[in-house]
């Protein structure tokens, strides 16, 4: 059917063209190609330099009609790899082919004409390559089917009616009518495939992203830590702290010292983060609460002296 459809879009192709398209060997092409001969597609070889498969001039597939699942996928070609780490790579090449294969022939290069022009690349910059969380392909499945799911989430057990997911900056996140969660903390995810929960039909996903992804941001940061800034260290702020704690950590600024310092409560997600973030500032911030972070960041800064002092 891909062959057949291949052939119909694009007007000929070789057996090494279609080969590497429909990863198989070319072997495999050929005796595909005698099958179709002898089902009564009317597909035939041009020998030559031009030469290669080709469908008899007129000859129209009726396989062309998109089912279901390919139609939903065909919304979502623009985000590839989306696609590939929800598992559905392979249905959305198939729902292109048909789409493209539907097309009258003098437009048929318009879905290549806008690949080569537009290209959505979701993943921020500097982010490294990672597997997708194992959890992602039961709930993309769970989401499709509208199927609930009972998953473990921080260790907690959560029954959970999956509405949809998101993909922001390379993370991946699961909506509920109500709430929304990270992918990747999620350890185990049951799906109940045998049955359907009722979707609230005036559900807009996009709406409730919007809506709630500052606030579900701002959930994370359960941790906040007392920091005195110089001006330079004032204007690296926006730089270093997570943006949902930047207006935050804005508000509570002090008047400025003697020396032009302001002091900061600074929102973060854990003391952890903490210490990665206060040591991009350098010599610019002093941490003056928790004491445990100072002392952390203290012994961190006698490390480094020891290590720059040495000729």
């Amino acid at each position: 059917m891909s062959l057949v459809l291949l052939l119909q879009a694009r007007g000929g192709m070789t057996a090494a063209e279609l080969s590497r398209e429909l990863e198989v060997s070319e072997r495999t092409v050929h005796r595909d190609v005698l099958a179709l001969a002898e089902a009564g597609v009317p597909v035939y070889a041009d020998r030559g330099r031009s030469g290669g498969y080709r469908l008899l001039e007129g000859y129209r597939t009726r396989l062309t009609g998109l089912d279901r699942a390919e139609a939903e996928t065909l919304f979502l070609s623009g985000v590839p790899e989306a696609l590939r780490e929800m598992g559905l790579s392979g249905v959305a090449a198939t729902a292109r082919l048909k789409a493209s294969a539907a097309l009258s022939p003098g437009v048929r290069d318009a879905p290549a004409t806008a690949a080569q022009r537009f290209h959505l690349d979701a993943p921020g910059w500097f982010a490294s390559e990672r597997p997708p969380p194992e959890a992602l392909a039961p709930l993309a499945r769970a989401v499709w089917g509208d199927h609930p799911v009972t998953a473990l989430y921080r260790g907690a057990e959560r029954a959970l009616e999956p509405y949809g997911l998101v993909l922001k900056a390379g993370a991946w996140y699961l909506a509920t009518r109500s709430a929304i969660y990270r992918v990747d903390r999620f350890t185990e995810v049951g799906i109940h495939s045998d049955r359907r929960f009722e979707r609230d039909r005036g559900f807009d996903l996009a709406a409730f992203w919007s809506g709630r992804a500052a606030e579900f941001a701002r959930s994370l940061l359960t941790t906040r830590v007392t920091v005195r800034l110089s001006p330079a260290g004032h204007r690296l702020l926006p730089h270093v702290a997570d943006p949902a704690a930047l207006g935050d950590a804005l508000e509570s600024a002090g008047e400025p010292d003697g020396q032009g310092r302001i002091t900061v409560s600074l929102p973060v997600e854990s003391l952890e983060v903490a210490y990665s973030q206060i040591l991009r500032f350098g010599p610019e911030a002093e941490v003056l609460d928790p004491p445990e972070l100072r002392t952390r960041l203290a012994d961190a800064a006698a490390r480094l002296r020891a290590l720059y002092g040495r000729p």
